[in-house]
């Protein structure tokens, strides 16, 4: 049985990125920790963020969105204050459009919005510094409007 086999997770995109992670034979954990974004007067946690994946092997966390745009601006907030307060710790936001991407990419499906992939679809080797998740970069490369 392989490693996504064995993990209930809470989204089925979760589950693909996974499948992906285990043919490649990338060792990951599914939400391995939760780190405290602020506290209360008592000192407990008020508001924390679980990443979905941690990768040892690049001691790299990944979270993946592919939810709607209120719920993406409460992660895009939650992942800005865990790069601030803990800015050893790497992590990546995979978009919708970015998993899209992976997915038609590596040949694992075929989603109906993007353009269509030929039926052979040779796999390549799986890496994380050719993906662009950041938005911020994104935006500075886009040409401005005349």
């Amino acid at each position: 049985m392989l490693p996504h086999e064995r993990v209930r997770f809470a989204h089925n995109s979760e589950r693909q990125f996974a499948k992906l992670l285990d043919f490649y034979g990338i060792v990951w954990e599914y939400e391995p920790r939760t780190f405290v974004l602020e506290t209360n007067g008592d000192g407990q946690p008020a508001q924390a963020f679980a990443p979905d994946f941690h990768l040892p092997a690049y001691d790299l966390y990944i979270e993946i969105t592919t939810l709607n745009q209120k719920l993406v601006t409460k992660k895009n907030r939650k992942l800005r204050l865990l790069r601030e307060l803990y800015p050893d710790v790497k992590v990546k936001m995979f978009y919708q459009r970015d998993y899209l991407a992976l997915l038609v990419k590596y040949g694992l499906e075929q989603p109906d919005q993007l353009e269509p992939v030929p039926d052979v679809v040779e796999p390549l080797p799986l890496r994380f510094d050719d993906v662009d998740t950041d938005v911020a970069a994104r935006r500075r490369a886009r040409p401005k409007p005349a």
